[in-house]
């Protein structure tokens, strides 16, 4: 069983609600990755997504891009990224970390060998942007044979048909993709993500985290008083890339805590204030 769920009920518990921040591995580059990743956890982080860089995303904007290209650049790979997760849970046996990326670089690692070194690293989570979830049960399975658990994006354009194909397969938490378009894009719609989430927490049963958009600590509390979750990674990403490399943990870490401590006083009614 993945560290996740036992994360969720303990903010539950807490009247308290996931930060979940999002760094690409080897970005800028690795030897600080596990800098920022202390960083993240410092910050209040309840649970880090570590993207798997790749060179042809089609979710990510153009920040996440350039820091999937600088990690490439750097020869970061799937199994440097597990390497790095092996690093951390040395020193942090009690954060969860889910790794968020595309199908290529798994296939070519062989689903069964991903899943068994994924979990021996301590991974937790798995959120593959490109395996829908009626093309990848079997995927699904394997992952939660490990102990992993296979994480799905849900967007406003998503169906109920979708729904219910994410509650079958799905487990961890669902990542609400709040804008039709790439990380870091438009302006997020309030009222529409306030109406979305009961409906799709009462539809799958799990946690729902709020992605997409989301660039400061007042947003990230408007989200946080309606979903479980609240998933940063553009803004954090560029603090990373706009900081000299001898400042970015500590410029990370400043700022995610800013955004945490604007949560924490987020209005806890589940309506948006």
């Amino acid at each position: 069983m993945s560290r996740i769920p036992n994360t969720f009920n303990a903010l539950a518990a807490q009247g308290r609600k996931a930060l979940i921040p999002f760094i690409t591995a080897g970005d800028p580059e690795p030897d600080m990755s596990l800098p920022l990743m202390r960083a993240l956890v410092a910050g209040g982080a309840d649970i880090i997504e570590l993207g798997v860089p790749f060179s042809d995303p089609m979710a990510d904007g153009p920040t996440i891009q350039r820091a999937s290209e600088r990690a490439l650049a750097h020869g970061m790979s799937l199994r440097r990224v597990l390497a790095l997760v092996s690093e951390f849970r040395k020193e942090n046996a009690t954060t969860p970390v889910v790794l968020m990326g595309y199908a290529n670089p798994v296939e070519a690692y062989g689903v069964e060998a991903f899943a068994r070194d994924a979990a021996a690293a301590g991974v937790d989570g798995v959120l593959v942007v490109d395996y829908p979830p009626e093309e990848c049960a079997a995927f699904a399975a394997v992952m939660k044979a490990a102990g992993i658990d296979p994480i799905f994006l849900l967007a406003p354009t998503s169906t109920e048909k979708r729904y219910d194909e994410v509650a079958q397969i799905g487990s961890g938490y669902i990542y609400y993709v709040s804008l039709k378009g790439v990380t870091g894009s438009g302006k997020l719609d309030l009222d529409e993500v306030a109406r979305r989430i009961p409906q799709i927490r009462a539809k799958v049963g799990m946690p729902v985290g709020v992605g997409f958009g989301i660039r400061d600590g007042a947003t990230a509390a408007r989200i946080a008083a309606v979903a479980d979750a609240v998933v940063i990674g553009s803004r954090i990403i560029e603090e990373i890339e706009n900081s000299p490399a001898v400042e970015a943990s500590a410029r990370v870490q400043d700022f995610l805590s800013g955004v945490r401590l604007a949560m924490d006083a987020a209005d806890k009614k589940g309506t948006i204030a």
